[in-house]
């Protein structure tokens, strides 16, 4: 059975759910919750990146055929080991995790990285002990290059492992006629 999501930017009306994603459950593999500074700072950064050029990254509310928000997705710009890249990440609220939502919004994520993405890779980073993220980057179509200290938060070496997603050069669409 096919689950079937949907990928809306990311807005100011979405900081409710910004806060849910900020819960123990949501954040035991992220260092924790943020405090209230930091989350309405993470707001106005995942706002101004989804007002940015397509191609500088995007932050997207995951919702459901019923219009629930399910969780958050996204991708932006980074350096890794001296290439551009772009880095990926989700959360998927508790109440509605392990029914494929991740990989369901992962895939369209990377759909939308290959329609209006310059960089040639997308990467996610996560950590060793989590075995369900993990399972959504194989499942997504990842390939595994194997562990890394990644600094998450900044400052802070945390093992994860290091997943590859080729999406290739940017394709130009020329006006038919």
């Amino acid at each position: 059975m096919e689950t079937h999501v949907r990928l809306e930017p990311w807005s100011e009306a979405d900081f409710r759910l910004l806060q849910r994603s900020n819960e123990p459950a949501m954040t035991q593999h992220l260092g924790g919750p943020e405090p209230d500074g930091k989350l309405h700072d993470r707001q106005r950064r995942y706002e101004a990146l989804s007002a940015r050029e397509p191609a500088a990254g995007r932050m997207f509310r995951v919702v459901l055929e019923t219009g629930e928000s399910a969780g958050s997705t996204g991708f932006w710009e980074r350096q890794w080991r001296g290439e551009p890249v772009y880095e990926a990440g989700w959360g998927i609220l508790p109440e509605f995790q392990g029914g494929g939502l991740a990989v369901a919004a992962l895939t369209q994520l990377l759909a939308y990285v290959r329609a209006h993405g310059s960089r040639d890779s997308v990467h996610a980073f996560p950590g060793t002990d989590h075995p369900a993220s993990n399972a959504v980057c194989r499942r997504a179509g990842f390939e595994c290059l194997g562990e890394v200290d990644f600094e998450y938060p900044p400052g802070v070496p945390h093992p994860s492992l290091d997943w590859r997603y080729r999406v290739g050069p940017p394709r130009t669409v020329t006006p038919s006629g």
